[in-house]
Formats: C-alpha cells, structure tokens, sequence
C-alpha cells in the first residue's frame, strides 16, 4: 500500500510508492470524510437555527458563506503552499528542510490568526452593509459574525496544522479530528439554541468552541508524535527564507480565494437586493452545493500532494499517470453528484426550511447549475494539479479572469438588463465554469508545468536558506 514509517514514529502513507490508483483513495477518502465534517459546522449552525429561531436569523447564518471565505481564505491559499513546500522535503527525503517549514508554517499561522481574528471582529459591520445585508437581517449577521469571528485563531491554526499532516501522507488523523469537533458543534448548537434560547451569536459561539476542540487534538498529535516531523517548542520560529518560499508558493493561491470570495461578496450583495426568502433560499443551496463540491475539491487537494509528493521524488510518469486517472474520477463523480442534486433539489432545500419561497429559490438555483459540476471539477483539479508541481500563479489568474472579472461583470450588465431575474446570477457560475475549463485544458497541454520544481531547484542552490540550529 506504500506505507512509509517516518522517523520511527507512526505510519504515514508514502503516495510515490505502491498502485496509484489505491494510494490516491487511500489518501481521498480521509480527505473526503474531512472535509464533510468541516462543512457540517456552519450547515448545523444554518439548520438549528432555521428550525427554532425566526427566518431573519436564518437568513443571517445561511447567507455566511461568502464571508467567511473572504477573511479565511487568504490565510486558506498560504496553508496550501506551505502544504506543498513540505510535501516536496517530504518527498525527496530532505527531513531538515521539511522540519524548517513544518515549523515556520506553526509560527506563521499564529501570527495570522491572531491578525484575522482582530480583523473579523473590528470589519464585520462595515463588510455586512457593503453587501447590501437587508436592515431586519443585519443585526443577526453582525452578532453571528463577530462571534465567529472571534474563534478565527483555530480556524487558521487547524487548517495549518492539517496541511501539516495531509503533506506527510496522514490524512487520517485530522478526520478523525473533525468528526469528534463537529459532533461536538451539533451538541452546542442544539443545546445553546435549542435548549438555552441563546440567539444566533449562540451557533458561532458553538462552532468557534468546536473549532478551538480541532485544534487542540491535532496540535497533541504533532507535538506528541515521535516522528521527523514531531513539533519542538525551541525549533518554533520563523525561518525568513523558508516563509519567503512558503508565501512564494501559497500567496498566489490566498489571493486567488480572497478575490474570488470578494467576487461572491459582490453576487451575494445583487442577492441582497431581493427578498428575504430569497436570501435564504440561495442560503440554502449553498450549503447543499458545499456537500456537493466535497469530492471536487477534496480530488484537487489530494492531486496537489500526490504531485508534490511525486515531483519531488523524481517520479514524472507516475505523476502524469496519477493526473489522468485524478482528473477522470473527480468529473465523473462531480457530474453524478449534480444529476442527483438536480433531480432532488426540492426535498434537499426543504429539509432546512419549509418556507415556500425559500424552497422555490434555493431549487430554481439548484436547477440552473447543478448540471455543470463536470466543468468546476476540471477546473479544480488542473488548478490543484499546477499548484502541486510549483505554479500556482498560472490557476490564481485565470480563476480571478474567469471567476472574478467575468463572473462580476457578466451579473452587474445582466441585473440591469432583466432585473428582478435571480436566474441571471445564477447563470454566472455555469458561463464561468466552463471559461476557465477551456484556458486549463490548454494551459495543460501547453506548458512545462512537470518540470517546475527541477526549475525552482536550480534557482534554490543560488539562494540558500538559512541554516537553524
């Protein structure tokens, strides 16, 4: 199965040894589980309010989305690249440069926590009545934000330490994480909201404990386990060129999530414009489309360190076999999924709302672009793909041309052409979708993206890092 013990210490799956078939599902799968679990937090907070508290609150909660991926996921595209950095050591067996950006990695996600969560609490009103947050919402959004908000140090943390795990091969261990902090967030919301009556701040409240739960299991994990990439509090610290490399690599992919997220900040607020029910529908199926990207997303994270895993032991046929087989598995399930969400669009959305206007709008969405999963998951997976190999510039530009640029300017001429018409917003996606699958595919072929890493360590022997003691 490719089982590599690192160090003496547990475990860990070596993804450049064994069928590559087994070791990409074998390495999925955790991730998919995971990743499942990381979005019941904010949907659980959505249902138990959507069943004992009013339609505003609910509204409030589930329109969150776009928010919260404005401010976590800059700080989301810098994990990325530190994942990859470390993926790359890990791969080509270089333990003291691995244990240099495991750690620089733990030190920065600190400091960026810490500056997030500030950021989140002071911005949140402002941000909130830039979208257009209708005025008998706003005072629940606010609330709940803030709050949410305020547990953003674990978010950042875990979603660090998690990169940590996942370029060692361990995806294993931060699912098991999650399922215990979001069971835990389903007991605190049910017991906050539905027990104590608490209000909407109440569900955050929930979340940022589970999410701080998280947290805490996986840094024992790294500072107890006696492996090389075992955390020790005297190597703690910044490693100036190693952080220069690890921003190098994930800035690109920070910055992309931050536009993209303010791109849907922009779609959310022509949203905004309409009726409560409304919002809430669009709510609604943002969450049901969050469970549905799961697989998409989490077959681009597993090929982001499959490659970097594999390029960085040298392995070129393998990583070209592992990205055909990646790319084929992820379109054909991501379509499969948007078939079944399309047929069963109604009885989804109204399992968190029985309002007939939130469940019209929510399956109105569903039906313009569940069908065209296909081209996100392509998209997805290139962007994964280059990431992994060291060029993550190439995806953060045409996703912020297609996703952003096109996205924002094809809602802002078409509102105005047949206003009153969410179907236009929700035709965005679709149109943009499939732009960015038609650069990939030729950016695919067209470039030298399996030699990157060779490229970038030539560049490497004329600037050295940093020695650490």
């Amino acid at each position: 199965m490719g089982i590599k013990r690192i160090g003496g210490g547990m475990a860990v799956n070596q993804i450049t040894e064994g069928v590559i078939w087994k070791q990409l599902l074998y390495f999925f799968f955790p991730i998919l589980f995971g990743t499942f679990f990381q979005q019941l937090y904010n949907t659980a907070d959505a249902w138990v309010v959507g069943k004992f508290l009013d339609k505003n609150a609910y509204a409030a909660v589930s329109s969150s989305g776009s928010l919260v991926f404005l401010l976590v996921g800059f700080f989301g595209g810098i994990s990325v690249g530190a994942g990859m950095v470390i993926a790359r050591y890990f791969g080509a067996g270089n333990v003291s440069k691995m244990r240099t950006a495991i750690h620089t990695t733990v030190v920065f996600g600190v400091i960026a926590g810490l500056l997030l969560t500030a950021a989140g609490v002071l911005l949140t009103p402002q941000i909130l009545r830039l979208m257009g947050t209708p005025d008998d919402v706003l005072p629940d959004s606010v609330s709940y934000f803030r709050m949410y908000f305020a547990g953003a140090l674990a978010v950042v943390m875990y979603n660090m330490c998690v990169g940590i795990l996942r370029a060692v091969g361990d995806s294993k261990r931060p699912l098991y994480y999650l399922i215990i902090s979001s069971l835990t967030n389903i007991a605190l919301d049910l017991l906050f909201v539905g027990v104590f009556r608490w209000g909407v701040w109440s569900a955050a409240l929930a979340t940022s404990i589970s999410q701080f739960l998280s947290l805490v299991l996986c840094l024992i994990r790294l500072f107890r386990d006696k492996a090389d990439y075992q955390l020790s509090w005297r190597e703690l610290r910044i490693n100036f060129p190693m952080l220069g490399q690890i921003i190098r690599y994930g800035l690109p992919s920070g910055v992309q999530n931050s536009i993209i997220a303010l791109a849907n900040v922009v779609v959310q607020s022509n949203i905004n414009a309409f009726q409560a029910d409304v919002i809430a529908g669009c709510g609604t199926y943002a969450k049901l489309e969050g469970f549905a990207f799961l697989p998409i997303t989490c077959f681009a994270m597993g090929l982001t360190t499959f490659v970097s895993q594999n390029l960085g032991a040298k392995q070129y046929e393998r990583t070209r076999k592992g990205v055909r087989l990646g790319i084929l598995c992820s379109v054909i399930l991501a379509e499969l999924i948007g078939v079944g969400l399309f047929v069963f669009a109604t009885p989804l959305v109204s399992f968190f709302n029985k309002e007939p206007g939130v469940i019209d709008a929510g399956t109105r969405q569903a039906r313009v672009e569940s069908l065209f999963f296909f081209l996100l998951a392509f998209s997805h997976c290139i962007a994964g793909i280059l990431r992994g190999a060291g060029k993550p510039t190439a995806p953060m530009i045409v996703m912020l041309c297609s996703w952003c640029l096109l996205r924002v300017t094809y809602i802002t001429v078409m509102v105005r052409l047949m206003p009153g018409t969410p179907e236009v917003i929700f035709s965005a996606y679709p149109l943009t979708w499939g732009v960015s699958s038609l650069v990939f595919l030729i950016y695919y072929f067209a470039s030298d993206w399996i030699h990157a890493f060779d490229r970038a360590e030539k560049k490497e022997k004329t600037e050295p890092l940093l020695e650490t003691e």
